[in-house]
């Protein structure tokens, strides 16, 4: 997984409408990437709750937020609907972006071991560094956790 310091891999992916959305695109401001394993999973629900609860926060400080998972657009697409969620949805099927973040992982589920998506979070500066990792975020803290850790981190 990648670590605070390390500059953050670009990458180019599309949203629920199928617009290719980059990280680049956002240079000029904060960037929350969150990884997550799949829509409508009870931890998706809430960590997408959380966000949509806290957006007007994180617009106020001009902080965009990405989520990422292996779903495809259409699952994108209805999962915002339902939960009418302001933010992005990035699909990445392939898995080439949630590898270069170090985000596939090894999971265990009743001693058996499999491949998956491990719920992280990255905040990105403005120059594309990644200055915060939650390395196990926790569906209903997270949005909360990096909005105090922004309002402590020192301003340029």
């Amino acid at each position: 997984m990648l670590e605070v310091g390390s500059k953050a891999p670009d990458f180019t992916l599309n949203d629920k409408d199928g617009n290719a959305v980059s990280l680049s695109d956002f240079h000029d401001k904060k960037v929350v990437v969150y990884f997550y394993s799949k829509n409508n999973t009870p931890g998706s629900i809430r960590q997408a709750r959380a966000f949509k609860d806290a957006y007007a926060s994180f617009k106020s400080n001009q902080i965009a937020i990405i989520g990422i998972s292996r779903d495809s657009e259409k699952s994108h697409r209805n999962f915002s609907v339902k939960y009418e969620l302001p933010f992005i949805l990035l699909s990445n099927p392939d898995l080439t972006v949630i590898q270069a973040y170090g985000v596939w992982q090894e999971k265990k589920i009743y001693g058996k071991a499999y491949m998956g998506v491990a719920r992280a979070t990255f905040v990105i500066d403005e120059t594309g560094d990644i200055i915060k990792v939650f390395p196990k975020a926790k569906p209903d803290t997270n949005a909360a956790e990096i909005l105090k850790f922004i309002d402590n981190y020192p301003s340029a």
